[in-house]
């Protein structure tokens, strides 16, 4: 019989800022259980290719079978933040729920974003300059492919648009609900963070004995048409299909093909600079955007605009994060599901 308890802690976003290394530090906290990630079964907005594997209410519940009497049960999906409708679904799925929100400096994540979805096939400019440019094709559907499985997505400033996606969420749920962490605080100062946000769940923060250190890196894919046959809408609908027919072992053997094929496929590489002029002219542009949320927020974060670059005093200490992925959960292995790239 699957679970019927409701899931009552939602990591939502945003992508790129570390969720999924946070989920898996709160997932190893015994009194805390947490589902596959990137479910996105909120968000009626979201619109995903066919590829993407969307459950309905009782394949949702059913993800949360091997709780244990856990106080916190949660799940986490990058693109809640980004939704329009999640903040009010949720609230009414589960009304006493807590939120946990990352944000990251916005010129940061977009370009983390774009990297990523390069990898992974939703992108195929090729610059970071031709993807922020082509935002108004995308918006209208044109430029993009049979391999783009979230064109949303490609509207890269619309996703650091933060200040009136966490206001959703205070709206829905009030602030005491609702924690934002900023990335620079979390990489600074992983287990204050980690000890902050076990207070607010109501667990026991006294003893945190977790190995935060872990492999950070940047994905680039060695074989396009690997990635392309694996991503393609007909072969993840097909084993969609499959999901209901067949028996979860031969299913769970499926998914862990497509895993290890996708890692194969796989290598670390390092991310190229962002070229200066083009940083520094997106750090003008979110300045309002940044001002907005430091008065949202009450905290100064100003510094994500500055012009020039931070100095060394300004840095936070460094700490390897894994790099953020979504993934497409058709293929995805549970029993892998924290791997570290």
């Amino acid at each position: 019989m699957p679970h019927n308890k409701k899931p009552n802690v939602f990591i939502v976003g945003s992508p790129k800022c570390g969720t999924s290394a946070f989920a898996h530090y709160l997932a190893a906290h015994p009194d805390i259980y947490v589902a596959r990630k990137e479910m996105h079964f909120f968000g009626s907005d979201l619109r995903f290719g066919p590829q993407f594997y969307r459950r309905n209410q009782s394949a949702y519940l059913a993800e949360f079978a091997a709780c244990d009497g856990q106080a916190c049960v949660g799940e986490a999906s990058v693109w809640y933040l980004f939704s329009h409708q999640a903040a009010v679904e949720i609230k009414a799925f589960s009304p006493d729920a807590r939120i946990i929100i990352l944000l990251r400096e916005p010129v940061d994540m977009l370009y983390s974003l774009y990297h990523q979805f390069r990898a992974d096939g939703n992108e195929h400019l090729p610059t970071f300059k031709e993807a922020l440019a082509a935002e108004d094709d995308r918006r209208a559907g044109r430029r993009i492919t049979r391999q783009t499985y979230f064109a949303q997505g490609l509207v890269y400033r619309a996703t650091a648009r933060y200040t009136e996606q966490v206001r959703r969420y205070f709206d829905a749920f009030g602030r005491e609900r609702v924690q934002v962490i900023i990335y620079d605080d979390f990489v600074a100062d992983t287990a204050g963070a980690y000890r902050d946000t076990l207070h607010f769940l109501g667990v026991d923060s006294s003893h945190v004995n977790i190995n935060f250190e872990v492999i950070n890196g940047n994905k680039s894919v060695r074989c396009p048409a690997l990635r392309a046959f694996l991503n393609d809408p007909l072969v993840r609908g097909t084993a969609i299909a499959l999901r209901s027919w067949l028996p979860h072992s031969a299913f769970a053997t499926i998914q862990k093909v497509g895993d290890r094929l996708g890692q194969f496929n796989t290598r670390l590489e390092k991310r190229p600079p962002l070229a200066p002029d083009l940083q520094l002219s997106l750090r003008r542009e979110f300045a309002t955007e940044v001002d907005r949320l430091s008065a949202l927020l009450g905290r100064d974060l100003t510094h994500w605009s500055r012009q020039e670059p931070p100095t060394a005093a300004h840095l936070p200490h460094p700490v390897s994060l894994p790099d953020e992925k979504f993934c497409l959960p058709s293929f995805q292995d549970t029993s892998s599901q924290w791997r570290v790239h």
